[in-house]
This record gives structure tokens, sequence and C-alpha cells, in this order.
């Protein structure tokens, strides 16, 4: 059994937010997956799935951000998983640009509140975890507002393709395992950035 869990608000005045980037994700998931995120426990919406051929379980926390953790340590438990093998959180990261991908198997919360609840939660940073970026393309002052606001227009094409990827992602975690998908996506990043 596998846990994903996305990060993010409840609320639909949050929905398509930046902040929201890890609901999203596990939205697209299920999407894709025909599953519907309508049974409710462990204070998170989920659904089961089954992807790559693996059972897996889709949540998202309906603590709020910043108490992420209460839900993902119920949810652990719940379904008896391995956080430093089983878990993969899936959030929105500033300090990327916006589109942008980051693996990582391991490490602190680089300030993050979400992922900060989830790591203080479970007692290790050994947590796999898939950083959207949602960095601006100019500097903002308040970078609490600016990840609470609502996405523009024009960013919808590129949210559409991250969210995109980050299914890829999770899939080739779940298939290939995490090394090679860090491999894969890590590179494309730093290919993309050094153009």
């Amino acid at each position: 059994m596998k846990l994903i869990v996305g990060l993010g608000n409840p609320g639909v005045e949050y929905q398509f937010t930046p902040h929201n980037m890890g609901f999203l994700a596990v939205d697209r998931l299920a999407e894709q997956a025909g599953i519907r995120m309508n049974n409710r426990n462990c204070h998170a919406q989920t659904g089961r799935a089954v992807l790559e051929g693996q059972d897996v379980v889709l949540a998202k926390p309906e603590t709020y951000m910043n108490l992420s953790g209460t839900s993902v340590r119920e949810l652990v438990r719940e379904y008896e998983v391995q956080p430093e093998q089983d878990l993969i959180v899936i959030y929105d990261e500033l300090d990327l640009p916006f589109g942008g991908i980051r693996l990582r198997p391991r490490g602190s919360s680089a300030g993050h509140n979400g992922i900060a609840s989830v790591i203080g939660a479970l007692g290790t940073q050994e947590i796999m975890r898939i950083r959207l970026g949602v960095g601006p393309d100019h500097p903002v002052g308040d970078g609490a507002r600016y990840v609470l606001s609502q996405f523009k227009k024009a960013q919808y094409p590129v949210l559409d393709q991250v969210l995109d990827t980050a299914v890829d992602a999770v899939k080739m975690i779940l298939k290939d395992g995490v090394q090679a998908a860090m491999n894969r996506f890590n590179r494309k990043e730093k290919e993309a950035t050094s153009d």
C-alpha cells in the first residue's frame, strides 16, 4: 500500500491558488485513475486506486496546511504504511520557478509549514516529496499572500502541464523507484533552467 498525500487548504476560496498545488495534483491523479475522492477519514478526503500495479490511497488533508501532519499521521496509522518507503507528499514550492518540479527523498521543510507539520507529526525527515514550483516571475513582497492568491488565466496552460508532470512522476516512482524518477525529473528541471 502506498499513500499519496497532496497538501493544501480546504474550501473553494483556496481551490485554485498556488498553495493548493498538492491538492490539484492529487485531483489530477484521481481523475486519470477514474476514482472519486469522496471518502472522508483521518481528517482527509480520500480515494483508493491501483496505479502502476500498486494499491494506492490518495489523500487531501482537511486540516488546513499548517496542521497537515495531524491528518497524515492518522492516515499512516490507518493504512499501516511505512513513511520512509510508502509515503509520497506533494506540495507547492515558492523557491522553484512556476511550472518546475523537484523530487527529494528526504530533507528539512525549507520553511514550508505544511511539510514541516508532516515531518513533526511523523518524527522523520525521510519522506519522499514532490515539490511543484509556484515561484513568481517577478519579486513579490508578501510570499504568504502570493501563494493564497488565485492563479491568473495566463498561468493555466503551465499549471495544466506541471500537474500532468506530477502525475508522471508519481507513476514513475511507483513503477521504477525513487532514484529513477529523480534522475528523470530533476535532470529535466536542470536542463530547463540552464537554457
